[in-house]
């Protein structure tokens, strides 16, 4: 993806949001993210998810229906706090780069 090292903090703020929202896993946030033009492999989304939840922004458990088993994500309460906080980071930065 170009300009990867620049957008890689949408991404995370794409995740935290939407884990926020209800539980996630891998290939649907893939799907979601693809949906937003961002293109993610299982190699790179599951570091990083990895990541987010050894920083305490997210919580997993195992899901298994049969033989099939998932992981899934939701936004811990330090998650929530930190998106909503990006939340304010961003409508600012929106407004001063959208004028002139």
């Amino acid at each position: 993806m170009k300009f990867k090292d620049l957008l890689s903090g949408f991404i995370r703020l794409h995740i935290l949001h939407h884990a926020a929202e209800h539980d996630i896993y891998g290939q649907w946030i893939i799907d979601e993210l693809a949906r937003h033009g961002y293109k993610l492999s299982p190699g790179t989304l599951y570091p990083l998810l990895n990541a987010m939840e050894q920083r305490g922004y997210l919580k997993s458990r195992k899901q298994r229906k049969g033989r099939t088993a998932r992981k899934l994500y939701r936004a811990t309460a330090l998650g929530r706090k930190g998106l909503a906080l990006a939340k304010v980071r961003v409508k600012e930065f929106t407004g001063e780069a959208m004028k002139g």
